[in-house]
Order: structure tokens, then C-alpha cells, then sequence
């Protein structure tokens, strides 16, 4: 009998949430964390996000959905937004898994080509299951190169893992 797979799923949440809302759409974080388990063994799923305090029920909600939420302090622009980038703590995070063998293999979730340097050497080493791009025309050629048969795009997920707001009546 074969065991069941132990993945893991590390996620660039800016550019997965930005992704899919440059198609017209709101992602269910909670029936996302399903889909990556039932799809893709997904026993441990890390969500790398900028902290911003105003937003604390948003992180209970996403850890009370499964997810392991790893925040990086972000900073204030001028115009009122924020910038937090998250890059440097995912890869981080997925060498540091590997090294310790934690998992079986990775699924990489963003378009962005700053990934492919791990993307790559997670390929190379049989230890990439799918890196997830939102979206085809926004997705790196970078990351379409190196991850090969296992680049899968979200834009056909919409009817499965749109948010839909609950009727309050």
C-alpha cells in the first residue's frame, strides 16, 4: 500500500490575491485550502502576507481555514498604501523544509519570476508537485520555462474557488 503524500504548499499571497482579481474575481481562501488538499496532498499550507494590525480578523480567519500565515512587517508609503515583500521568507522557508525533508514535494503558488531560482532547484531535485500562476498572460516566462509540465494556471478555477458572499436575509 502506498502512503499518502505529505505537500507542502507555500503561497505569495499579494500576487495569488492580485492575480486572480486582474480576472474579476475573489478568491475563497477557505475552499482554496481544500482544493489544495484534496488536488495536490497538501498537509501544511504556508501563506506569506505583509502585516498591517487593521487587518487582524482577516489573518484569524485564514489561520481558522488551515493555512500557516508567516507575516512580514511592511511599510508605509506616502500615498497610504503598503509594501511588504514576501519573497525572501518563502524561499527561505521552502529550502529550509527541504533541507529538514519535511515534505514529499512543493507546490509554489505565484506568477512571479522571483521564484525561479527555487522554482528550478525544486524541479531539478524531483521535489516540485505544481507551481500554481493565477493567471497565464500575467504569469513569468521565467517560471513557464522552468517549471515546464508543471505550471498550472488558476484562470478555469473560478466557478470552483470564487468567493461568494452569503445572504444575510
Amino acid at each position: 500500500m502506498r502512503k499518502p503524500e505529505n505537500n507542502y504548499a507555500y503561497i505569495d499571497s499579494n500576487n495569488l490575491n492580485l492575480g486572480v482579481r486582474s480576472m474579476g474575481w475573489n478568491l475563497d481562501f477557505k475552499r482554496f485550502r481544500v482544493y489544495l488538499k484534496e488536488k495536490y496532498s497538501v498537509s501544511t499550507a504556508y501563506l506569506f502576507i505583509g502585516f498591517i494590525p487593521e487587518n487582524q480578523d482577516l489573518y484569524t480567519a485564514l489561520q481558522k481555514n488551515g493555512y500557516v500565515v508567516k507575516f512580514k512587517p511592511v511599510l508605509p508609503h506616502k500615498d497610504g498604501t503598503h509594501k511588504g515583500n514576501v519573497d525572501a521568507d518563502l524561499v527561505l522557508q521552502a529550502i529550509i523544509d527541504c533541507y529538514e525533508n519535511k515534505f514529499d514535494k512543493a507546490v509554489i503558488v505565484t506568477s512571479d519570476g522571483d521564484f525561479y531560482s527555487l522554482v528550478k532547484y525544486l524541479y531539478d531535485n524531483s521535489k516540485l508537485e505544481a507551481v500554481l500562476s493565477p493567471y497565464l498572460d500575467t504569469c513569468s516566462t521565467l517560471l513557464k520555462k522552468t517549471a515546464k509540465e508543471k505550471i498550472r494556471f488558476m484562470d478555469n478555477l473560478r466557478i470552483k474557488l470564487e468567493y461568494k458572499k452569503k445572504n444575510t436575509a
